[in-house]
């Protein structure tokens, strides 16, 4: 399946939602309604990087194909093609898993 055509701006990030929470141990499905927010996702597209004080574009930390760890309740949901996607700013990322 092809990436969505999205190009985020300025210090925005594309992340493809990664859930691991949709059987429990005992083999029972869970709904979507009893799950906790996925906070885990792989960087599909990232913006040029925010504007500094000086002017200066600066850089992103995280880059494409990176797994983040992301603040719960951080960014904006989006669904392409029945795949989940949350577009948020690089600051609501908290940790890259290496």
């Amino acid at each position: 399946m092809a990436e969505p055509k999205i190009r985020p701006l300025s210090d925005r990030l594309l992340i493809k939602i990664i859930d691991d929470t949709q059987q429990s141990q005992g083999g029972i499905f869970i709904p979507d309604s009893a799950k906790e927010k996925p906070q885990k996702g792989e960087v599909i597209a990232a913006g040029p990087g925010a504007i500094g004080k000086e002017g200066n574009r600066e850089e992103m930390e995280v880059k494409v194909g990176d797994k983040v760890l992301f603040a719960k309740y951080a960014g904006t949901d989006v669904k392409f093609d029945r795949e989940e996607y949350k577009i948020l700013s690089e600051k609501d990322v908290l940790a890259v898993i290496e």
